[in-house]
C-alpha cells in the first residue's frame, strides 16, 4: 500500500502520549481559516511511500520514542484511510501504540466498513472539533460538521479512546455560548481522556506568503494561553452542568 506523505517527524511531543513518530499525510478537504499547514491541502501530491518504508523510518528512531508510539496526522489522514489502516495494522503487530489525529470529516454513518477495520488497530483518536455550531463551522472550515459529530459518537459507541482538540480563535470560536454548547455535547462521552483547548496563533503566515495565498485572519491577534484557559473552563463548566442536569 502506497501513501502520499507530506513529511515525517521523529520526535513529536504534542501528537499524543509520550514521544512519538509522526506521519503527516498529504491532502485535506477542509479549509480552516486558521490552518497553519496550507502546504498539506493539495490532494495527489506529496512523497509516495509504502507502509514498509514508513515503518523502516520508525525503526530508525524507536529507541527514543519514550512511552510513545506512532501518530498519523495531516492534512487529513482519513483521506487515505486504506493506507493508514495498513500502517496501523503493521504497527500493532510490533506492539506500537497508534494514534490518529483527524477532523473526522470523511466519516459517513451509512458506510462504516473501512472505519470498522481501522479502529481495530487504533489505540487513540485525537479528534479536532473545529466549531460546535453547524453554520459557524461552515464559515470556519468550508465543510459541515454533522458527520464529524457523528464520528465522535461512533468512536464512543466502539469504546475508542479520544482526545478532544479545540482551537479558540478571538471573535470566532471563543464565544462563551458556543463553548458552553460544546461542553454540553462532550458531557455525553465517557471515552474522552483529555481536552486540549489550544490558543490560536499566526505562525503559519509565512507559509501563506511563500505559497502566494492571502492569510484569512490577517487582522486577528493571537490568543494568550491565559485566555485559552478561561475558554477551557467554560467548556468544563458546560460538561459539569450537563452531567448535573442528567442526574436530576
Amino acid at each position: 500500500m502506497i501513501g502520499r506523505i507530506h513529511s515525517l517527524e521523529s520526535f513529536g511531543t504534542v501528537d499524543g502520549p509520550g514521544v512519538r513518530f509522526v506521519v503527516f499525510t498529504q491532502g485535506c478537504p477542509m479549509r480552516c481559516l486558521y490552518c497553519h499547514n496550507p502546504d498539506t491541502w493539495e490532494i495527489g501530491t506529496g512523497t509516495e511511500m509504502t507502509v514498509d518504508e514508513v515503518m523502516k523510518e520508525y525503526d530508525k528512531c524507536k529507541e527514543f520514542l519514550t512511552n510513545g508510539g506512532l501518530t498519523v496526522t495531516g492534512g487529513e489522514p482519513l483521506m487515505q484511510i486504506d493506507f493508514v489502516t495498513e500502517l496501523f495494522e503493521k504497527a500493532k503487530e510490533k506492539g506500537i501504540h497508534t494514534c490518529l489525529d483527524t477532523s473526522g470529516i470523511t466519516f459517513t454513518p451509512a458506510h462504516t466498513e473501512k472505519f470498522d477495520r481501522l479502529i481495530k488497530s487504533t489505540d487513540l483518536v485525537m479528534l479536532d472539533i473545529k466549531h460546535i455550531d453547524p453554520e459557524e463551522h461552515i464559515k470556519l472550515t468550508s465543510q459541515k460538521n454533522v458527520n464529524i459529530l457523528k464520528f465522535a459518537e461512533y468512536l464512543r459507541d466502539n469504546n475508542i479512546d479520544m482526545w478532544i482538540r479545540h482551537v479558540v480563535v478571538p471573535g470566532i470560536t471563543d464565544n462563551p455560548v458556543y463553548l458552553d454548547r460544546l461542553g454540553h455535547f462532550l458531557a455525553h462521552f465517557k471515552n474522552i481522556k483529555a481536552l486540549d483547548v489550544l490558543p490560536y496563533h499566526d505562525m503559519g503566515k509565512v507559509k501563506y506568503k511563500n505559497l502566494g495565498i492571502d492569510y484569512p485572519l490577517e487582522n486577528v491577534e493571537p490568543m494568550s494561553k491565559d485566555d485559552a484557559v478561561k475558554c477551557r473552563d467554560i467548556i468544563l463548566k458546560g460538561i459539569k452542568d450537563e452531567l448535573s442536569a442528567n442526574k436530576e
